[in-house]
Parts: structure tokens; C-alpha cells; sequence
């Protein structure tokens, strides 16, 4: 198995030291000189006619050189590892240092009577020439050696490796591996859909041809791993890399994307296993947040959830763009505390304010907006687990509807310029309790949005994949626990997204609304459950229907085979954003908050399920509660 790479494991004593360097600069500077006069008169004739101007020359020109080089930066440098950085140094000192020999020895020295007369320019330009030699060949030469000693010590022996993607980060991958030889692994060369790459070397290993020929290089090559250096391949295509390689019993790792190395989930040097994530059936959404820092930027930003999956990985993005302050709100002491000991770490420049509230404590809520006057609420606060909430209306009406009206007429009232909150694909036509209580919440924003006048709206999420409570999570601890992994119906299909795109889609729509929208990202197709559960199985290095069972358990309360993004009576219409819908819902009536504060009533008296089924019925037509009728228990087996 790849391991991270150890810097510290590979330091080395330098192969030239610079005081050495220094030294070697000296001397070799003095043989150019003396080569130039001697190459000039073809002989030491200059010593009798030119000896007082050339060795006020040398006494004069060796120096400038010496002085231009330490000027540059040409002593403070590791040339052993030397990159195009070091490159660009050494070709700026001699062009600085060239011009400033040839105006010592044509200009400057007859003009102060160093010289009785202009130095010969043959004489300058032979100097120029060999100097310029002298200072470059040692340090290309450590450059050479360095790279020589490492391909010496790897080839022939360690794992075979191929790299998909002649880029920057697979040249990085190669090179760290022939540098490093005691990691163990040999590049053997590259695979790159860049036909203009085909027959030729990169970082000194060739090129074999496109993507498409994995297969049949893996049967003619002993290649024992195979890395992912292409962060933006299309999923449906990392499906079938991670499908030949499991063929031919090869492992599958992928260079970690740029989120990942700035968020310090991984380093810049790190090798990851592919995971379930990159292999959406569908380009990841990249969406620009740039805009967002005019709302967030030297703001105040108030998130509730905080330590949530949502929640926390917003917090780590809002972070970045350096607001005045974050305010982490959460019921959880834990989480909380989590996150902020992340954000504190990550971001020592950012002012944090944790606060333990549950949004339903209206005075709670009023004392914490009061005292710091956001200027923008993302709200992220929720429970959202279907089932659990079939079991517990009282909380699911509680703390989506109530929680929910407390947060937005709280900031309303403080005029608080922005308000997102986070809803969910369940929300359209909901056969469960938690998706009707996030279709009241939507009213809800929408509602006050419209009667304050402010920016406060509303974005629908798919599943998201890695949160908490969500389907991967739960999959992976049955496959550590030997299986089966269960599945509610072989057909069941979800909207899948990854968390950097959920919480992208909430920062974009903080922007791209002017009050009373619902945002919707274009997820492409769904995806079925039972797809994803394959997947898992396979990338944990196990066979379906020998190692791991797939089975099927029935339909839960509340849940549909398929979810949809918006309801029958919304009309999408796009964006400024390409991969951003917006949904046109009907305004809400001027009684919503009547019927509302009879449900949250009706919940604090506790009063029999079916009669708040009711009442949230009359809220939202359109829900459906699926009776226990509708719920088919069965257990079958998948086999492969």
C-alpha cells in the first residue's frame, strides 16, 4: 500500500555545499579570464603588452561577478533539487552579469586609467562566454548527479508504478519517487489523453499513449499500482480505471485534489485510495464564490449547525474569505467544540464566537442576534434522518418549522441583510415527516422574505455524500463488519452530491438571490443506491456476492424510490450560474403563519400523530404519508 511521503526521511547531506560552490566560483572565474587573454594573443604574449589592464581586469570584473551571483540569490539556493525557479535565477545573474563585465572592460576602466586603452572585445566576449560556463555547469552538474543517483538507486528494484496524467501532478508524483527511493516504487511511465504527448518523455519516463490503453498496459507491464494524477476526470471514467485495474488485481490510489490540501484533510504529497466521491456519475459542479466575499468578507457570519457536516465545512470555506466574524451556533457541545478547536488551528486569524443555543428558544435566539448583527445567516440546523423523524413528529415540527420561523423572524427583525437556509430535494412532494417540515420552513423564508423585503432564500440539497447519517458512512461500517450491507429496495434511485458542492451551492445562492427564491443545483441523473453500495465493495478491495452480501430489507416509512427537485407547479428557470436553477413557487397566502402557529401548537400539547399529519397536510397539499401498507418488508440477497 502507498504510504505519504516523509520528508524528513529524505534528507541528505548536500552534494555541494554553497561555501563550496563559493570556492569553486573563484577559481573557475580566474580560469576564464586567464583563458580569454591567452585565447586572444594564442599564447602569453598579453603578459608583456596588456599585464597591468588585465590584472586590474580580473582584479576588477572576478569580483562584480562574485557580488551579481550572491546578489541573486545564487549562494542561498539547494541546487541538488533544483527546479525552474533556480533556472530562472541562474539565467537572470548572467545576463545582469555579462552586461556588466563587458561595460567594466570597454567603458570602465579606460575611463579611470585602470586601462591605457579599451580592452580587447574578443577578450570581453571569450570571458563573458567561459564565465558564464563556469558558473552554470556546476550547478546543472548537481542538478544531473542528484537525479543520475537517484535513477541508479531505483531502477531495477521497488513496486512498478503507472501514472495516469502527464500533468504537473503526475511529473510531481514521478519525481518525488525517484527521489525518494527508499518509499519503494519505480515510475514506469505515463498514460495522458494528450495525443501531442504520444512517444515522447516527461520528467524523464515515456508516455505510452492515452487512458484508453490501461488495459493493455497493465498486461504487458508488472505494474502493481496505478496513481490518479488527473483531478477533473469525469466519474464515469475513474469507474472504469478503478474496474480494469480491480481486473487485473492492481491498486488504485488518486493525487488529492486542491480542496482537500487547503482544507488539511491531507497533505500536498499525500496519496489517497479512490474514493466514493469521485465516482459521481457526473463532472463535480465548480461554482464561483468569489462574489460571496462581499457578503462574508470583514462581515459578520452567523451559522447555525455549525457542527454539522454542512455546517462545518461551510464554517472552513467562509473561513477563507477572512470575516470580521464567524459565529459557530450549535445545540451540541461536542461538535462544537470540535469545530472550533479546526477553525482556530486552521485560521488563528479569524475572531470565533461559539454559542450552544437550540433555535427554538426564541429569547435565546433574540439575545444572540441582538449582540452580534450578522450581516449574513446561513442556517443549517435541522433534523433531517426520515425515518427517526416518522417516530418523533413532535420534533420534527418543533425544531424544522419552529426553529426555522424563530431564526428567519429573529433576523428579520434585526435586519439582517441575508438568510439562506439549507432545505432538501425531500421537501418536493413529501411522503415523510422531515421533508413536510422543510417544505413549511421553505414557506416560511419565503414568507417573510416577502414581507421584510430582505434577501432570505432557500437551496434544495440531494444526498450528500460522506455526511453524517448518510448512506456511505453507513455502508463502509457494515463492510468492516463483514456484511451484509443492507438496502432498502434494489430500485431506489438519489440526487448525489458532495459536501464541497453543497456548501458551494449555499454560498452562491447567498448571492445570486434577491429574496424568496428556492435554489437547485443540477445534480445530473440519480443514482441508484445499489450502484453505490457495488462500488463500496469493490474499492474496499472485496467481491460482491463472495466476500459481501448485498441485501434487501423493504421500503421504511416515510421513504420514496425516487426523490425529485421540484414539485409539478414549479417552473426552473436558470441563473447567472450555469449549474444553478431557480424554482418559481407560488407566493405564499397571508394566513401561513396562522395555520403554522396552530401546528407548533398543536405539537407542544403533544397531540396524536395522525391529527398532526393532518395539520401538515392542510399546510403542505401535497403530502402524502405513506401508510404502513405501503411499507413491504422483504429480505433478498444480491449476488454477483
Amino acid at each position: 500500500m502507498l504510504t505519504p511521503i516523509d520528508s524528513s526521511a529524505t534528507r541528505r547531506q548536500p552534494w555541494l555545499t554553497n561555501r563550496q560552490l563559493l570556492i569553486l566560483d573563484v577559481t573557475l572565474l580566474f580560469c576564464a579570464w586567464a583563458l580569454a587573454w591567452t585565447l586572444r594573443f594564442e599564447g602569453l604574449s598579453w603578459l608583456t603588452t596588456w599585464r597591468g589592464a588585465a590584472t586590474n581586469h580580473a582584479l576588477v570584473s572576478i569580483p562584480i561577478w562574485l557580488a551579481i551571483s550572491a546578489a541573486f540569490g545564487m549562494y542561498r539556493r539547494e541546487w541538488t533539487t533544483a527546479s525552474v525557479e533556480e533556472l530562472e535565477s541562474l539565467l537572470v545573474t548572467m545576463v545582469v552579469a555579462s552586461a556588466a563585465n563587458v561595460v567594466v572592460g570597454a567603458f570602465l576602466l579606460p575611463l579611470t586609467g585602470l586601462s591605457h586603452a579599451r580592452l580587447p572585445l574578443s577578450v570581453l566576449s571569450s570571458q563573458t562566454m567561459w564565465s558564464l560556463a563556469c558558473l552554470a555547469l556546476p550547478r546543472v552538474g548537481a542538478r544531473i548527479a542528484r537525479w543520475h543517483s537517484a535513477r541508479t538507486r531505483v531502477r531495477g528494484q521497488g513496486t512498478r508504478v503507472l501514472i495516469l496524467g502527464a500533468g504537473s501532478g503526475g511529473r510531481s508524483t514521478a519525481r518525488d519517487m525517484m527521489e525518494q527511493p527508499q518509499l519503494g516504487f519505480v515510475p514506469v511511465g505515463f498514460l495522458d489523453d494528450d495525443a501531442s504527448l504520444y512517444k515522447r518523455r516527461v520528467a524523464g519516463l515515456p508516455v505510452f499513449g492515452p487512458l484508453s490503453t490501461l488495459a493493455d498496459r497493465l498486461a504487458k507491464e508488472d505494474i502493481r499500482h496505478v496513481i490518479l494524477a488527473i483531478s477533473n476526470l469525469p466519474g464515469p471514467q475513474v469507474r472504469d480505471i478503478v474496474r480494469v485495474c480491480k481486473e487485473h488485481g492492481v491498486d488504485t490510489r488518486t493525487m488529492p485534489g486542491l480542496a482537500e490540501i487547503m482544507s488539511g484533510r491531507v497533505g500536498v504529497n499525500q496519496l489517497r485510495p479512490v474514493e466514493i466521491q469521485d465516482l459521481l456519475r457526473r463532472a463535480p459542479v465548480q461554482t464561483d464564490t468569489r462574489a460571496v466575499h462581499q457578503i462574508a468578507g470583514d462581515h459578520t457570519v452567523l451559522i447555525t449547525g455549525a457542527g454539522g457536516s454542512i455546517g462545518g465545512e461551510m464554517c472552513r470555506q467562509i473561513a477563507r474569505f477572512s470575516p470580521r466574524r464567524l459565529v459557530l451556533l450549535g445545540h451540541g457541545e461536542n461538535s462544537i467544540y470540535e469545530i472550533h478547536h479546526e477553525l482556530s488551528t486552521h485560521f488563528p486569524n479569524v475572531p470565533l464566537s461559539t454559542v450552544i443555543a437550540d433555535i427554538r428558544d426564541e429569547e435565546r435566539i433574540d439575545a444572540v442576534m441582538a449582540r452580534f448583527r450578522p450581516n449574513v445567516v446561513f442556517h443549517a440546523a435541522a433534523h433531517k434522518h426520515v425515518p427517526l423523524m416518522e417516530e418523533n413528529l413532535v420534533e420534527a415540527i418543533t425544531n424544522n418549522v419552529k426553529g426555522t420561523r424563530v431564526m428567519v423572524e429573529t433576523a428579520a427583525r434585526y435586519h439582517v441583510p441575508h438568510f439562506v437556509m439549507v432545505s432538501s430535494d425531500k421537501a418536493v412532494n413529501p411522503t415523510s415527516i422531515m421533508g413536510a417540515t422543510k417544505r413549511i420552513a421553505e414557506l416560511i423564508v419565503q414568507r417573510t422574505a416577502q414581507s421584510s423585503g430582505l434577501n432570505y432564500v432557500c437551496v434544495r440539497f440531494g444526498n450528500v455524500l460522506g455526511s453524517r447519517g448518510s448512506v456511505v458512512p453507513m455502508f463502509l461500517r457494515q463492510i468492516r463488519a463483514g456484511g451484509p450491507v443492507m438496502i432498502t429496495h434494489p430500485d431506489m434511485t438519489r440526487y448525489f452530491m458532495t459536501i464541497p458542492e453543497a456548501v458551494q451551492l449555499v454560498l452562491q445562492a447567498a448571492v445570486l438571490g434577491t429574496g424568496g427564491e428556492v435554489f437547485v443545483l443540477d445534480m445530473g441523473e440519480p443514482v441508484k443506491i445499489v450502484d453505490l453500495a457495488s462500488d463500496l465493495i469493490h474499492l474496499s478491495g472485496l467481491r460482491l456476492g463472495t466476500d459481501i452480501e448485498i441485501k434487501f430489507s423493504g421500503i421504511r416509512p416515510g421513504e420514496k424510490l425516487f426523490e425529485e427537485l421540484s414539485l409539478d407547479s414549479e417552473h426552473m428557470k436558470p441563473t447567472g450560474h450555469g449549474k444553478v436553477m431557480c424554482a418559481l413557487l407560488a407566493t405564499p397566502g397571508v394566513g401561513l403563519f396562522t395555520n403554522v402557529d396552530a401546528l407548533v401548537a398543536a405539537a407542544h400539547k403533544r397531540e396524536h400523530d395522525e391529527q398532526l399529519r393532518k395539520r401538515i397536510g392542510e399546510l403542505v397539499p401535497e403530502y402524502m404519508a405513506l401508510g404502513t401498507s405501503h411499507v413491504v418488508k422483504r429480505e433478498l440477497t444480491l449476488v454477483a
